[in-house]
């Protein structure tokens, strides 16, 4: 999928002091060739999937929320298009990268009639089942929405510019209906996932999703994510999201065990965390 960037020419008062090549090398080897041509100051280079999402967010400019005037969803192209051409909808496709112990409708391994998921936003497991009242359990959501987009940049995108927002993988999460309908059009200034333990992905994704679409941040936004990735110094911005199939299967019996491998404590969605470990309930194992 194309993605559509341009080197940001502010960036807020509290900008990192990063060379000018190393943050170029950054968007470039992240979000592909699709950046103006600028000649590099400095043949530093980094690798993709490493880029800092604290850095990263120091090179969005900080504006005020345009008006929403003239948005339509029509705008961001049609509903679940098929932009890859792999003879699925791009609703489907998400479900197949994020569900497991997936069964499908007919033969062809695309329209998703039953799965799993393991819901980052809240820390459930939700059990889906296509079906006129049931599909609603399950809702994809946009992690920047439309009508937040369309108010911070996304005006000046081409129809096919929004389209490919509105489809691209990074911008997409499977998670619990309900959940989704609160968010609404919230930016992280107004709305985060209930299970802290996914917020720090969650907030970088934002900013890698901001970051390729060449769209801004409110000061409030702005200053809401860098209090979140203070709390994980060095999370990265990430390129893609990993397909939960493709995720390593961990089981800790207990804490104890967590404890004793290193890897506590645990988050929603990581290797190792499940529900039982998570006595508080608040999306973050093994604490203790």
């Amino acid at each position: 999928m194309s993605a559509y960037t341009s080197l940001p020419t502010t960036t807020s008062a509290s900008g990192t002091r990063w060379a000018a090549g190393v943050v170029l090398s950054a968007l470039l080897a992240l979000f592909g060739a699709n950046l103006p041509a600028v000649a590099a100051e400095s043949t530093t280079t980094v690798e993709p999937g490493t880029v800092q999402a604290a850095d990263l967010l120091e090179t969005l400019p900080v504006k005020g929320r345009a008006p929403k005037t003239g948005y339509e969803r029509s705008l961001f192209g049609a509903t679940w298009a098929d932009v890859d051409q792999n003879g699925c909808d791009t609703r489907n496709d998400i479900l197949n990268r994020d569900l497991t112990d997936i069964t499908y409708v007919t033969s062809v391994p695309c329209t998703v009639k039953a799965g799993v998921l393991a819901d980052p936003y809240t820390g459930t497991v939700i059990n889906f089942v296509r079906g006129t009242t049931t599909s609603s359990a399950v809702q994809i959501d946009h992690v920047v929405a439309l009508s937040d987009a369309w108010q911070k940049g996304a005006q000046q995108l081409t129809t096919e510019q929004r389209t490919a927002f509105a489809n691209d993988p990074l911008n997409l999460q499977a998670t619990d209906g309900p959940t989704n309908q609160q968010k609404g059009d919230g930016d992280a200034a107004t709305w985060l996932p209930p299970a802290k333990g996914f917020r720090c992905e969650y907030a970088a994704r934002q900013v890698s999703v901001k970051a390729r679409y060449s769209l801004w941040v409110t000061q409030a936004e702005h200053d809401a994510i860098a209090g979140i990735l203070a709390g994980c110094p060095g999370q990265i911005a990430p390129a893609t999201v990993q397909p939960a199939a493709a995720a390593t299967v961990v089981y800790y019996a207990n804490c104890t065990e967590a404890a004793a491998a290193g890897a506590a404590p645990l988050y929603a969605g990581s290797p190792g965390y499940r529900q039982g470990l998570d006595g508080d309930g608040d999306g973050v194992a093994c604490e203790g």
